[in-house]
């Protein structure tokens, strides 16, 4: 089966399309304050909650945080699509396989080595080794917590957006720049390069998505990127800025060079895949 296959499951009228993008945000809300009120009165939450989530002062709440907030969404979407489209989760996951996750966690993780190594010989002053390298513990909360924001994003824009837009634009290209392009205004607060980023980022995980007919590859490359940058090689100039790391970078220079490098690997998959993928027939509609 291939991703338009699966898209085709459920009730795909424009206006549930339009409302399940409404609707998931909403019952996330929802479900949110269900914890947040109880949490609030019985004094569970950081006096200064709201800075702890814009940059990592403390990992222990900025990362746990980050994935029930990811989750909370995941699990709003999840319930709007059920509601509205009679879609299951496995609709929008595809032809899910661990394999192809792997696959694409290991493929990045070397492509993100091999970037680093060309941005310390470009400027190995920019490197220094962590006194305090993070703990096995925090490894795993950091990484579980990403695990769920990464998945989440992957599930709402590779797997339903896309989906959507394949299905209404009935051009793979077409529905990958629309992606993309949503995907990147998400990422407009953390700063221009950051929001360029991710427009080519969503641009290539949609196409890969598309072509393999499955969010499994993509899923597992999103997971490395963010937990690289967040655990492995920590920069001054990502989100990530104040991780515990065994790397820490600081290069602004290379801000755009290092944009161009991650990005130019990320085509270059997308486009391998794209022309060497599984060439599935569609089934009749």
């Amino acid at each position: 089966m291939t991703f338009l296959d699966y898209a085709r499951r459920g009730k795909n009228d424009s206006w549930r399309y339009v409302l399940g993008l409404v609707l998931g945000p909403i019952l996330a809300l929802i479900l949110g304050a269900l914890l947040l009120i109880p949490a609030t009165f019985n004094n569970l939450l950081p006096e200064d909650i709201e800075s702890q989530l814009t940059q990592v002062k403390d990992p222990f709440i900025f990362f746990p945080v980050t994935g029930v907030i990811f989750g909370l969404f995941l699990a709003g979407y999840s319930l709007a699509i059920f509601l509205l489209q009679k879609k299951s989760p496995l609709d929008i996951l595809g032809r899910w396989t661990w394999k192809s996750f792997v696959l694409g966690a290991a493929l990045w993780l070397a492509y993100l080595g091999i970037c680093t190594l060309v941005d310390f010989a470009l400027s190995p002053k920019g490197f220094r080794i962590s006194p305090t390298p993070p703990s096995l513990d925090l490894i795993l909360v950091i990484v579980g917590a990403l695990a769920v924001q990464t998945f989440a994003e992957e599930f709402v824009f590779r797997g339903y957006l896309t989906q959507g837009l394949l299905l209404g634009l009935k051009n793979p290209v077409a529905a990958s720049l629309a992606c993309g392009l949503a995907f990147g205004a998400l990422h407009i607060p953390n700063g221009a390069p950051q929001a360029a980023s991710a427009v080519v980022f969503g641009i290539g995980l949609s196409l890969i998505a598309i072509r393999t007919g499955s969010l499994a590859f993509g899923s597992g490359l999103h997971l490395v990127n963010n937990a690289y940058g967040a655990i492995i090689v920590v920069s001054e100039q990502d989100v990530f800025r104040g991780s515990p790391g065994f790397l820490y970078q600081n290069t602004p220079h290379l801000t755009w060079w290092d944009m161009g490098l991650g990005l130019g690997g990320l085509a270059l998959m997308a486009f391998v895949i794209w022309k060497n993928g599984p060439a599935d027939r569609p089934e009749a509609a």
